[in-house]
C-alpha cells in the first residue's frame, strides 16, 4: 500500500509546474438577429483547444501567452476566423463574432474539440440522445450541494436511494441488484459481507457526472436488477487550472463533547495501522496470548471538528502535434460521529392485549472515527483526431475506528449488562484502467475501442476485541466480566481478518456504421460486436480467540470484579490464571475464483425520423468456485443469452417515447455462499453464508415519456415492471439465541412494479422578477410496489413486499444562481419510504423494517472576487431519528399502537451537520 501512496504523489507533484495564463474572451452572435449563437465552438485554428458558447452567446477561452488563429464554428453557419490574436499573461483580450447563416445544403459537419461532459446541458443532451432509458447528475448539480461523496450524490437521482449511509438502492431493489462501473470498468468492492461497491469512498468533488441505465442493451453488463450505475471521473481539461479547499464540519451531538476512541497507531491519521494491532506471526497460541496488548478499555478525548481537505490540479500539454491532459485530485477526511443507540429484541407479541416478551433491552454508546485518504489521477492523450488513449487511476485508503459501549438487560438470562467493543478496520482499493479510442478507414465509419483494467483490494480488521461485563439485574453487585472455557466470538474475544482480491479484465467493441436517409451521424445504421472478460481472486482468513479458564485457574481470578485492563494484565496470563484459546473453524477461511466472459452483437437502426430501434443478445459464461479450510466447495457454472430490446418513438424534436425490454440476471457473491459465521457486535447479529443460493435470472420492461423544454430542462415520466425467479434476499435464520444470525435465501418469485418522474426546470420564463428567473427546480419521485409469492409450506411471511424495497422515493431541490454577484443558493428535501431491512419469518423472527425521516440540506456558496469561493451550509437539519423497528404483527407495517420505545431492531439521530469551507482558484 504505501508503495503506491507514494507512487501516486510522484505522479502527482509531476503535474503543478504551470505558467500563468490569459483569457480570450467575448460573445457570438448572430448577424442577422442579434441572438447569441448558442452551441457554437470557439477554437484554435487547428487544434482541439476550444471553449463553447453557452445560453447567453458568451464564451471564455483560457490560452498561455501568445498569438493565435481563432476559428468560430457552428452547424449552419459559415465559420468565422481571425488571425494574430494576441493572448497575455493575467489579462483578457475580447475578441466578439457576428456569424452568418450559410446558404448551402447542410452536410455532416465535423468539429473537432474537447467535449465537456460535467455540465447541466451536457447531460440532458446525453439522456435525450441515449438508446436506452437512463437518469443522471451533472457535476454542475453537484456542486451546489453539500454532498460530500458519490454516495450523497446519487441520492438525487431518480428512483434512488441509499442505505446504510453508502450503499444505493435502485428503484427498491437492495445493493445486490446493481452494477457498478467506475469510468467504464467494474468497480471493485472491499466489503466482505456484499458485493456492493462502497460509494461513501469517492469523493464528490472528483465526479463528473453519473449516469444510471435502467434497461438492458448488449453493451452494458448482465448483472443488474434495478440498474448499471456508470460513475465517471474528471477527465477532460479545457483549461489549466488548481483549485484547493478546505472545510470544517461541525455535527450536532459530537463536535466538542467527549468521544469514545481506541489506542491509535500512529499511521491511524492516513487510514492504515502500521502494525500495533496486528497478530504476532510466531509462537504457540498460548506465547502469543502473553504478547498481546492489553487494551481493552477505550479512552475518553475530546472531539474536534471534523476536516476534509482537497485538492484539484487541471493541466494540457502539446508535445510533437499531440495533446494531452491531466487531472489530479487528492483529498482527504478525518471525521468523528457519536451517538446512542437504542436497541430491543422482541421474543413474542400478542396483538389483543399488546403484551411483549423482551429478550433484550440495550442502550449502544457508539464512537465512531474515520480517515480517508483518495487520489485521482488521470491521464488523456488525444495522438490525432481518430486516435486517443486514457489511463485512469483511482487510489482510496479509508481507515475507521469504532467503540460500542453496551449497557442495558438481558432478561432471558435475568443479568444486567456492561460490554464493550472496539473494531478498526481498514481499506486499500485501487482500480486502473488503459483505454483506446481508435476511428478506423475513410469518412470515418469503423472505430474499435478497447480497455484493460486490474483492480486491487485489501481489506485488514486487526484485533477486534470483544468483552462482556454481567451482574444479575436489581442487585448492587459489582459487574463481572464474563469468562468461558470453551472460546468464542462474543466473550473476552480477539477477532483477525484478512482480505485479498484482485481482479483483471479486458474489453474491446468494434462498431461499423452505415449511411441511412443521410450521411448525418445520427441517422447511420449501427453495427457492434463486443467482448468482456474478467478473472476475479479472493482470499479471506479469519481468526478468533477468547481468554479462557480451565481446572488449573485461580478461582479468586474467576470471581474478581477487577476491571478488565487489570484482570488480562501479563500477571494473570499462563499458569494459574488465564490462557488464549482459538475458536477458528476450517470454514473461517476460503479461497474463491469468478471468471466471466461475456459476448455480445447489437444494432441500431434509425428506421425513420422519428422512430429509431435498437437492441442485440449477450451471452454471458459464468464460473464460480469457493473452498474452505474444511474442504467443503461451492461451483456453479452457469451460459446465460440475455437478449434486449429498445425503441424511441420522437414525436418532435422536443419530446420522445421510450420503450425497453431485456433479460438480466443476479449471482450470488463470495460472502453468501461462504459457510460460516461472523459476530457483528456493532448490530448484534451474525452473518452466514447459504451454499445453496442460485442465481436469479430477471424480466425488465420499461417505457418512459420525455419532454425537453430547452436544452438545459427536462420532464419525464416512466412506468417499469420487473419479474424475479429465485430472488436472492436477506433473512433472519431462526436460532434462538441472544443475538441473530442473518443469511441468504432464494425466493422463488417475484414481481415489482412501479411510476417515475422527473422535473429539471428553469423558471427564467415564469416571471419578469429577477429573483425568480435565478430559481431552477429539480423534482424527481418514483412509486413502486413489490411482491414475494411463497407458498404455504415457507416458513417466511407469504405475499410480502421484496426486501430492501421502499414503495415511494421523493427528492426536490430548488436551487438560486446569481453568476453576476457570485452567489449560489441551495434547498434539497429527500424522504424514503418504509423498507424491510431484514426478512423474518412466522414462528420465532420478526421481520425489521427501516422507517422513512425527512432530510433537509441546505446550502449557500459565495464568490469573493476571481479566486476566493465560501461555502456554508446545514445538513439533516431535521434530525430525525434513524428508527429500524420490529414488524410485531407480521403485516409488513409499523404497528403504532406498540409503545415507540420498546419496538427498536435499533433506533438513533446521527446529528445536524454544518459545514464551513474556503476555496481557492488559482
Amino acid at each position: 500500500m504505501r508503495h503506491l501512496f507514494l507512487l501516486f504523489l510522484g505522479l502527482l507533484f509531476s503535474t503543478l509546474a504551470l505558467a500563468q495564463q490569459g483569457s480570450l474572451v467575448g460573445k457570438v452572435t448572430d448577424k442577422k438577429t442579434g441572438d447569441g449563437v448558442i452551441g457554437a465552438t470557439v477554437i484554435v485554428t487547428g487544434t482541439i483547444q476550444a471553449a463553447p458558447v453557452d445560453m447567453e452567446g458568451a464564451y471564455e477561452l483560457k490560452l498561455d501567452p501568445g498569438t493565435y488563429n481563432i476559428t468560430m464554428t457552428y452547424i449552419g453557419y459559415k465559420p468565422l476566423t481571425f488571425s494574430g490574436i494576441v493572448i497575455t499573461a493575467g489579462n483578457k483580450t475580447t475578441l466578439n463574432g457576428s456569424m452568418e447563416e450559410s446558404a448551402t445544403s447542410l452536410k455532416e459537419v465535423t468539429v473537432t474539440g474537447q467535449k465537456q461532459t460535467g455540465t447541466e446541458v451536457a447531460l440532458i443532451q446525453d439522456l435525450k440522445k441515449s438508446e436506452v432509458v437512463v437518469s443522471g447528475i451533472s457535476n454542475d448539480q453537484i456542486v451546489k450541494s453539500l454532498d460530500r461523496d458519490a454516495a450523497e450524490v446519487v441520492k438525487r437521482i431518480p428512483g434512488v436511494t441509499v442505505q446504510s449511509n453508502n450503499f444505493i438502492v435502485i428503484r427498491g431493489l437492495a445493493e445486490r441488484y446493481n452494477t457498478v462501473l467506475l469510468n467504464d470498468a467494474l468497480t471493485p468492492s472491499a466489503e466482505v459481507d456484499t458485493r456492493s461497491f462502497s460509494f461513501d469512498i469517492l469523493p464528490s468533488s472528483v465526479i463528473d457526472r453519473v449516469l444510471i441505465f435502467k434497461s438492458g442493451s448488449p453493451e452494458l453488463p448482465g448483472e443488474m436488477g434495478g440498474g448499471v450505475v456508470k460513475v465517471y471521473t474528471k477527465n477532460s481539461v479545457v483549461e489549466n487550472s488548481t483549485t484547493a479547499t478546505v472545510s470544517g464540519w461541525v455535527r450536532h451531538g459530537t463536535t466538542f463533547n467527549n468521544f469514545l476512541s481506541s489506542k491509535r497507531a500512529n499511521t491511524d491519521w492516513l487510514g492504515f495501522d502500521n502494525g500495533p494491532r496486528q497478530l504476532p506471526s510466531t509462537g504457540s497460541v498460548e506465547e502469543i496470548g502473553t504478547r498481546l496488548p492489553n487494551t481493552w478499555e477505550p479512552r475518553v478525548v475530546s472531539s474536534r471538528p471534523d476536516l476534509r481537505l482537497s485538492l484539484g490540479l487541471n493541466r494540457k500539454f502539446e508535445i510533437g502535434g499531440k495533446y494531452l491532459s491531466n487531472v489530479t485530485s487528492l483529498s482527504y477526511s478525518n471525521t468523528q460521529e457519536r451517538y446512542e443507540i437504542v436497541r430491543q429484541r422482541i421474543d413474542l407479541y400478542q396483538e389483543d392485549t399488546k403484551a411483549l416478551s423482551v429478550r433484550y433491552d440495550y442502550k449502544d454508546d457508539r464512537s465512531l472515527a474515520s480517515t480517508r485518504l483518495g487520489i485521482i489521477h488521470n491521464w488523456q492523450m488525444r495522438l490525432n483526431n481518430r486516435n486517443r488513449i486514457e489511463f485512469r487511476n483511482f487510489f482510496n485508503q479509508y481507515g475507521t475506528d469504532e467503540v460500542v459501549h453496551r449497557t442495558g438487560v438481558l432478561n432471558t438470562q435475568e443479568q444486567e449488562r456492561d460490554e464493550y467493543a472496539t473494531h478498526y478496520q481498514s481499506r486499500t482499493i485501487y482500480s486502473g484502467q488503459l483505454q483506446g479510442t481508435h476511428e478506423i478507414g475513410e469518412g470515418e465509419h469503423t472505430s474499435i475501442t478497447w480497455a484493460g483494467g486490474y483492480n486491487y483490494v485489501f481489506r485488514d480488521e486487526p484485533d477486534y476485541r470483544r468483552y462482556q461485563n454481567q451482574r444479575p439485574i436489581g442487585t448492587d453487585e459489582p459487574f463481572r466480566v464474563n469468562i468461558v472455557e470453551t472460546p468464542n466470538q462474543f466473550d473476552a474475544s480477539r477477532f483477525y481478518s484478512n482480505l485479498n482480491e484482485n481482479t483483471y479484465m479486458v474489453s474491446g467493441q468494434w462498431e461499423r456504421r452505415f449511411a441511412g436517409r443521410d450521411t448525418l451521424s445520427a441517422n447511420k445504421y449501427k453495427l457492434r460486436v463486443g467482448f468482456y472478460a474478467e478473472q476475479k481472486e479472493r482470499s479471506l482468513a479469519n481468526r478468533y480467540f477468547s481468554y479462557v479458564k480451565d481446572a488449573s485457574t485461580n478461582p479468586s481470578l474467576i470471581n474478581s470484579a477487577l476491571p478488565v485492563s487489570q484482570l488480562f494484565s501479563a500477571a494473570n496470563i499462563g499458569p494459574g490464571g488465564f490462557k488464549l484459546a482459538e475458536a477458528t473453524l476450517p470454514q473461517d477461511r476460503y479461497d474463491a475464483e469468478n471468471t466471466l466472459v461475456a459476448g455480445y452483437i447489437g444494432a441500431v437502426a434509425p428506421l425513420s425520423d422519428k422512430f429509431n430501434v435498437s437492441g442485440g443478445v449477450r451471452v454471458e459464461y459464468n464460473r464460480k468456485s469457493l473452498l474452505n479450510g474444511d474442504g467443503i466447495s461451492y461451483k456453479e457454472v452457469r451460459t446465460i443469452p440475455m437478449p434486449s430490446f429498445n425503441a424511441a418513438y420522437n414525436f418532435n424534436e422536443r419530446s420522445l417515447l421510450r420503450l425497453g425490454g431485456s433479460v438480466t440476471v443476479n449471482r450470488p457473491e463470495f460472502r453468501e455462499v461462504a459457510n460460516y459465521v461472523f459476530y457483528d457486535f456493532s448490530a448484534n447479529t451474525g452473518v452466514q453464508g447459504n451454499d445453496s443460493l442460485k442465481t436469479a435470472t430477471i424480466y425488465n420492461a420499461d417505457l418512459r415519456y420525455e419532454f425537453y423544454p430547452s436544452r438545459s430542462e427536462l420532464i419525464s415520466v416512466g412506468v417499469f415492471y420487473k419479474h424475479f425467479r429465485n430472488a436472492i434476499e436477506q433473512t433472519i435464520v431462526p436460532l434462538g439465541s441472544e443475538s441473530i444470525n442473518v443469511g441468504f435465501a432464494n425466493a422463488p418469485t417475484a414481481y415489482d412494479y412501479g411510476v417515475e418522474v422527473e422535473m429539471r426546470k428553469s423558471l427564467a420564463e415564469a416571471s419578469q422578477n429577477a429573483f425568480i428567473q435565478r430559481l431552477n427546480i429539480v423534482l424527481n419521485a418514483s412509486f413502486i410496489k413489490s411482491e414475494v409469492n411463497l407458498s404455504d409450506d415457507e416458513r417466511q411471511i407469504i405475499n410480502r413486499p421484496l426486501q430492501g424495497q421502499s414503495p415511494y422515493v421523493f427528492n426536490v431541490g430548488t436551487f438560486y444562481q446569481d453568476d453576476e454577484h457570485h452567489w449560489q443558493v441551495s434547498a434539497q428535501y429527500n424522504v424514503v419510504g418504509p423498507r424491510i431491512l431484514l426478512v423474518g419469518d412466522r414462528s420465532n423472527n420478526f421481520s425489521v423494517i427501516d422507517r422513512p425521516r425527512n432530510i433537509v440540506d441546505l446550502s449557500v456558496t459565495k464568490g469573493l472576487g476571481q479566486h476566493l469561493e465560501v461555502k456554508a451550509g446545514i445538513q439533516d437539519l431535521l434530525n430525525q431519528p434513524v428508527r429500524q423497528s420490529w414488524d410485531l404483527n407480521r403485516d409488513n407495517k409499523i404497528n403504532k399502537n406498540t409503545p415507540e420505545e420498546t419496538r427498536h431492531f435499533g433506533s438513533y439521530r446521527r446529528g445536524t451537520y454544518s459545514t464551513l469551507g474556503l476555496t481557492y482558484r488559482f
